[in-house]
């Protein structure tokens, strides 16, 4: 019996060894979330710096439940065929895959505004960029707080 249990210590040690060994590689190869949106968002910008107006964007200030938190977008376009909005790309900085959703228009969508419900990690930036047909770029942001129960933490 003594050699049974004294076999289950050494593998247990062995294995818990082996989840902090691992644990700690992964962490220092895994990029952090706001790395990886900034990542997301230079691939999309090509690296150039987004203006502001144009595009808005509409979160709470307060989210009760992260699960199922609404946003929507919308952009001023005349949405002819020489100038309408070609897509939108929503980005969570604090989740873990921050590519949240990338609407897509043409001229035939009449007018660029769109409503999902996405889902957050926890309090974190919202980040809308707007590439025009022309590939100018606009950019808006909101910071929502996401709470546990509605009780503000």
């Amino acid at each position: 019996m003594k050699m049974i249990i004294a076999r289950r210590k050494v593998l247990g040690s062995i294995g818990l060894g082996a989840v902090v060994g691992s644990s700690s590689i992964i962490g220092s190869a895994t990029p952090s979330h706001a790395s990886a949106a900034d990542d997301l968002i230079a691939a999309f910008t090509g690296g150039a710096k987004p203006g502001s107006g144009k595009i808005s964007l509409g979160a709470p200030q307060i989210a009760e439940n992260g699960n199922t938190v609404p946003i929507k977008v919308s952009v001023e376009s005349a949405m002819s065929e020489a100038d309408h909005v070609a897509e939108v790309l929503i980005v969570a900085t604090g989740n873990p895959a921050p590519g949240v959703v990338t609407f897509k228009f043409t001229a035939m969508s009449g007018k660029a505004a769109a409503s999902t419900r996405i889902r957050l990690a926890k309090t974190q930036e919202l980040i809308a960029i707007a590439r025009m047909s022309d590939g100018s770029l606009y950019q808006d942001a909101k910071t929502v707080k996401v709470t546990i129960g509605g009780c503000g933490g």
